[in-house]
């Protein structure tokens, strides 16, 4: 049995529990409360020396970062697939995901902004600025990679969601949190509105009622 040590808002969790279940692998669940600093625990810490959430327990393999633990699934369980069959295709949707994850996502943490608040005294407008500034450039990209390369249908690259639908949700998620107006972005949330009638997406959205 898989083990997914999770935080709910986390949009790095949000990947992996939508890839566990489009490929519909069962999963025990252990919360990892990001609000109380439950990741700089020692006991934690032994399990992923970062103190990041996810980590994915998998028999006597502690695996960390979320495109590795997706990587990882994908290779084990290859059906579904989670990329599409064309290497060109392929290539478009890994550099649309990464787009995402390491162009957006590493500049809008609650780790970033703490930081910022912290050393360089933003208030709370100020931070809210930086993240929409941040997630408004890579959205604008976003939106404009998929009319050009016209490959989308209900999701991002054909009808069967791939490892860009799995970054794109949570970012959305996140950008509706810091109240970013998505209006100029009508592919993104057309995908967005799709993926949110999917069972796989449906079953791993955030529980709002945790705390």
């Amino acid at each position: 049995m898989l083990k997914l040590y999770d935080f709910y808002r986390s949009s790095a969790c949000f990947r992996v529990r939508i890839a566990l279940a489009l490929k519909k692998l069962p999963y025990e669940t252990t919360t990892i409360h990001l609000v109380n600093q439950e990741q700089r625990s020692p006991g934690y810490l032994n399990l992923n020396p970062q103190g990041l959430v996810p980590t994915l327990e998998a028999g006597d393999h502690h695996l960390t970062q979320s495109m590795a633990i997706i990587e990882y699934l994908e290779e084990m369980h290859p059906t579904p697939a989670l990329l599409p069959k064309h290497p060109y295709e392929r290539a478009l949707a890994r550099a649309f995901a990464f787009t995402i994850t390491t162009d957006i996502h590493p500049l809008v943490t609650s780790r970033a902004v703490n930081h910022l608040k912290k050393d360089f005294h933003f208030d709370d407008n100020q931070a809210l600025e930086w993240m929409n500034h941040w997630i408004h450039l890579g959205l604008a990209a976003l939106e404009k990679q998929i009319r050009m390369q016209a490959l989308s249908g209900d999701f991002c690259y054909g009808n069967q969601p791939t490892l860009a639908d799995l970054c794109l949700i949570p970012q959305l998620y996140h950008a509706r949190r810091f109240a970013c107006d998505l209006s100029d972005y009508p592919q993104l949330t057309r995908i967005e509105a799709n993926c949110q009638k999917h069972p796989a997406f449906m079953h791993a959205w955030p529980l709002e009622s945790v705390t």
